[in-house]
């Protein structure tokens, strides 16, 4: 009996003890869970006090950017953009002046109005705002801004510079090729003079008498007449479609953070088309190097082909890998 009581007295002083300390340490845990939270609330409002003080003073630091329409969130002004947009950046114009910001998307835009300022910008400060904006389809065509249009401002530039202007816009070069225009255009009236009482395209003739310049011009061949159809209506097609994907409006131009997605796919489908012409380039620059080789080797008697290919490949010294030669060749099958 006394040892029953003994357990039981010893089983109530054990519920006491535990009860005591369960109430101890949920008090201590509601103690620490106020001060983490006071910790917490402490530094969340010293985190924002210093970020508004940085951004101020930066803000300080640097002019304000001009007035402009506030736009929307996340997609600014997109939502407004009408078809005609000479007319609606007039519209602003009148009411924000003649320099204005344009947020679409997440980048931002200043848009010039006035005659002065554009002067001031493309002539005056021309070096400060070479640069482009570069696009994901642009950077494609560009082979990864290495042609004259996309290359930032600097030595590149100013060396990709120096050759077109060496080896196409140069006096000499364009008086050279006089031969090759009036060659072209004899042969484009003798093909519409056979053609006497039937249809002809008239357009289509001036495009195949335009890019026989050209190709004589970069690399000296031409189309002949037997294949004229199928490669003018192939060519024409692969270079029609990459100036129309360049001019499309693509999603990841106004938001980058999209752009791994191409989610529009004119990435892939530019990719498509520079393959296409890059099969082109690599054929033209393999019979090029046969024939320089080929020259080399004592064949003297061979006539020595002094166009833009052959020009690009003496800068180079030889290797069709450089890549200053594709994307000079395709940027004057452009212009």
């Amino acid at each position: 009996m006394q040892y029953c009581c003994s357990i039981m007295m010893v089983t109530d002083a054990v519920e006491i003890i535990y009860s005591g300390w369960s109430w101890w340490w949920r008090g201590s845990n509601r103690s620490d869970e106020l001060a983490r939270m006071a910790l917490t609330l402490s530094f969340a409002v010293f985190v924002i006090t210093w970020y508004m003080l940085v951004t101020r003073n930066l803000r300080g630091a640097r002019p304000p950017l001009p007035p402009g329409p506030r736009g929307l969130p996340l997609v600014g002004s997109l939502p407004f953009l009408e078809s005609d947009l000479h007319c609606y950046f007039a519209k602003l114009a009148h009411t924000y002046g003649p320099i204005m910001k344009l947020k679409l998307g997440s980048k931002l835009w200043i848009v010039l109005s006035s005659p002065s300022l554009a002067k001031e910008v493309l002539k005056d400060k021309d070096t400060i705002f070479s640069n482009r904006d570069v696009t994901p389809t642009s950077f494609v065509t560009s082979y990864g801004c290495s042609d004259i249009a996309w290359a930032p401002y600097g030595p590149h530039w100013r060396m990709v510079r120096k050759v077109c202007l060496r080896g196409m816009l140069c006096n000499k070069s364009l008086d050279a090729c006089y031969d090759i225009r009036r060659r072209e255009t004899r042969r484009m009236v003798k093909d519409i003079y056979s053609k006497v009482g039937m249809q002809i395209n008239i357009a289509e003739q001036m495009f195949l008498n335009t890019l026989n310049v050209i190709m004589s011009m970069l690399w000296g061949s031409t189309i002949e007449s037997e294949e004229r159809t199928s490669d003018l209506l192939e060519f024409r097609q692969v270079v029609g479609e990459m100036i129309e994907v360049l001019g499309m409006s693509n999603i990841s131009d106004y938001f980058p953070i999209l752009a791994r997605f191409d989610i529009q796919g004119m990435e892939g489908r530019m990719k498509n088309l520079v393959s296409w012409l890059d099969r082109v380039f690599d054929t033209v620059i393999d019979q090029r190097l046969k024939m320089n080789k080929a020259r080399e080797e004592g064949e003297k008697n061979m006539k020595e082909h002094k166009d833009f290919l052959q020009l690009l490949l003496e800068l180079e010294e030889g290797d069709p890998n450089k890549p200053i030669i594709k994307p000079l060749l395709l940027v004057r099958i452009y212009t």
